[in-house]
């Protein structure tokens, strides 16, 4: 009973650090160019409860973070089930399908993180292997929705003011559903690949940290 509630706590915890990580990091840090944010490592903390006490529990924590996460993003939630934000597409089965691979799958892919805690014996390497799998899983996620839902603008976002002139040279060379995976690719990577890398980093260090990757039975 102890250990049980221990481990409740602990998540509880820990997953409210990772929204208060998120929301500060939305007051201070500015949004991308083309969209989306870097965090101060917001999804180390459920990272860091898969590793102390393993995936199941992990993906569990995963999925009341994906919740949190639907209820912060209440607007963008509320406005794919309006006419109009997929252009002319099936509105609410194209809402659906962003609320799932973009919330629900994305953010449960972070209890991943413990993936490696019984696989590698150094817990810093553990942890920094399992943040890697977990965030990029979450990249993988929503590199599949925007290609599924968000293809259409790859064209104006290559060729948008501002954007590199490389964006132009893949207009005129790749095929439109080519394009639309690169589009998604690009668009997320934007901002998912330095928080991946940021991740890791952090993971790494504070695993230095005495008791921070204890794992739990």
């Amino acid at each position: 009973m102890q250990t049980k509630t221990k481990r409740l706590t602990e998540s509880a915890m820990l997953l409210a650090m990772a929204i208060v990580l998120e929301v500060v990091s939305k007051a201070f840090i500015p949004e991308m160019p083309f969209g989306g944010q870097i965090t101060l490592v917001s999804m180390l903390p459920v990272v860091l409860i898969s590793y102390r006490y393993g995936v199941k529990w992990g993906l569990v924590t995963g999925v009341c973070y994906a919740i949190v996460e639907m209820a912060l993003g209440a607007g963008t939630v509320t406005a794919a089930f309006q006419p109009g934000y997929f252009g002319d597409g099936a509105m609410i089965g194209n809402a659906l399908i962003m609320c799932l691979l973009d919330y629900v799958v994305a953010y449960t892919c972070i209890g991943l993180g413990g993936i490696f805690r019984n696989r590698i014996q150094s817990p810093g390497l553990g942890l920094m292997c399992g943040s890697l799998v977990a965030l990029g899983c979450r990249y993988l996620a929503h590199i599949v929705s925007g290609f599924i839902l968000f293809s259409g603008w790859a064209e104006w976002f290559f060729t948008q003011e501002g954007f590199p002139a490389w964006g132009g040279s893949l207009v005129a060379s790749l095929d439109p559903t080519t394009l639309g995976l690169v589009y998604s690719l690009v668009y997320n990577g934007i901002y998912m690949i330095p928080e991946i890398l940021l991740t890791a980093i952090v993971s790494l260090l504070i695993a230095r940290v005495p008791k921070i990757v204890v794992k739990v039975m």
